[in-house]
């Protein structure tokens, strides 16, 4: 027997988000609140909560359990590997990632956060700001996540008082004055006790804005905007009643039939016959939805290869300046290293011509470094063996993103930003 669920949540609305903050802020207890007071637990699962909970020694509920499933977790208490959880509202369908808070986790934070249209960052409302939650900002802020939200976890713990919550959120916007954030909002919570999180709290009568969960159900992702520039990497060919239609995701901006699109190397400039998904055709489509696209004249287009508006085609570049957060501790990363860059659908050779500083995640400041190790973030300089289709990361995500990849292994080395191109 499951619990009863709220309807299912439109496939477009869809909202990720990524949970960080300092060890013992609450992270994966959050989770656990938003899971269970949204309904969105089987029942055994919330027996196995209460279980929990009794063989803790109280009567309430374990929710940490709910994403701290590896056995190391639980163990230490901390979370290391990131825990992807979906759960969905009348409203609203959400993807969460539980980011670990460790620095030598730093590069699972990249990861959960690279996609997140929102990051929560939990901040103990006892311990105020923590060098922890500080690299937490900065890194949300290099990533470009669009929207941050402080939660003022265990306002409980504090007597619910004003002052306090007050405090700790005019230091954080302090802080963050320097970072290149969108919209920051502040909350505070109690996760144990569900206060603000997914209903408003009587113990806090004097914050009048909304619970966690009203905010995360209003958030606007940006994903869907059609006010940005079409970019269609192609992922593949596909063939069908003699005609051919390339298929993939689109990055950004939205395309009709009857567009002008440009394509990528080409530089070839045809019409688009239709657009069309296994539904059926549609009368447009925009980012980020996966469609296959139809051109009016019959040209050379493979996987790798970019359709584009004309007049505001992305950067042919075989020269990439880069933040990069190395992820592997197999080796360092050196001028001379050489690996291959996945961008969009393109895999290139790429080899490593520089390395320009190391950034303190914590402080934002700029060291001399001739190399990268394991979780460092810097900026470097890339030389690509084929140039690749790409924008600026702060305009575009997915096309100013990329991965290194270990040539002899083919494992992930790295997450590529592109501050600049050519």
């Amino acid at each position: 027997m499951t619990t009863t669920g709220p309807a299912f949540a439109p496939a477009d609305s869809l909202l990720r988000f990524a949970t960080a903050g300092a060890v013992d802020d609450g992270k994966s207890t959050l989770i656990g609140r938003l899971l269970h007071d949204s309904k969105s637990l089987l029942a055994d699962q919330v027996e196995a909560l209460e279980l929990a909970g009794r063989e803790r020694g109280d009567a309430g509920l374990d929710l940490a359990m709910v994403t701290d499933g590896l056995r190391a977790e639980r163990e230490q208490g901390i979370t290391i590997d990131v825990a992807h959880r979906y759960f969905e509202t009348a409203r609203r369908a959400f993807i969460i990632a539980d980011t670990p808070g460790h620095a030598q986790y730093t590069r699972n934070m990249v990861t959960g956060a690279s996609t997140a249209d929102l990051a929560i960052v939990l901040v103990d409302a006892r311990n105020g700001l923590t060098e922890q939650s500080r690299r937490h900002a900065v890194l949300s802020g290099l990533l470009r996540v669009p929207e941050l939200v402080l939660a003022v976890n265990k306002m409980d713990l504090v007597d619910h008082d004003q002052r306090v919550f007050a405090d700790v959120a005019a230091e954080f916007a302090r802080f963050t004055a320097e970072l290149e954030l969108g919209a920051v909002t502040a909350i505070p919570i109690s996760a144990l006790h569900g206060d603000n999180v997914v209903h408003r709290s009587d113990s806090m009568p004097w914050y009048d804005g909304p619970a966690l969960l009203e905010h995360l159900e209003e958030a606007h992702t940006g994903r869907h905007e059609s006010t940005q520039d079409f970019r269609f990497p192609v992922q593949c060919v596909l063939r069908a009643d003699g005609h051919r239609g390339y298929a993939g995701q689109i990055a950004a901006g939205a395309v009709a039939a009857g567009d002008e699109v440009l394509h990528l190397p080409s530089g070839v400039r045809t019409r688009v016959a239709s657009v069309d998904t296994a539904d059926g055709a549609l009368a447009r489509a925009g980012a980020p939805q996966s469609v296959s696209v139809r051109l009016t004249d019959d040209i050379d287009v493979g996987r790798g290869d970019m359709l584009c508006a004309p007049g505001a085609a992305p950067t042919a570049a075989a020269q990439l300046r880069a933040t990069v957060c190395w992820m592997t501790g197999d080796s360092a990363l050196r001028p001379g290293k050489r690996l291959l860059l996945k961008h969009t659908t393109r895999t290139v050779r790429a080899e490593v011509t520089e390395v320009r500083h190391r950034v303190d995640v914590t402080t934002l400041r700029r060291d001399d470094a001739d190399e990268l190790g394991l979780n460092d973030i810097g900026e470097i300089v890339l030389r690509l063996a084929q140039p690749v289709f790409c924008d600026p990361y702060e305009r575009n995500r997915l096309t100013g993103g990329g991965l290194l990849i270990d040539e002899a292994t083919h494992a992930t080395a790295g997450a590529v930003l592109i501050t600049e191109a050519g």
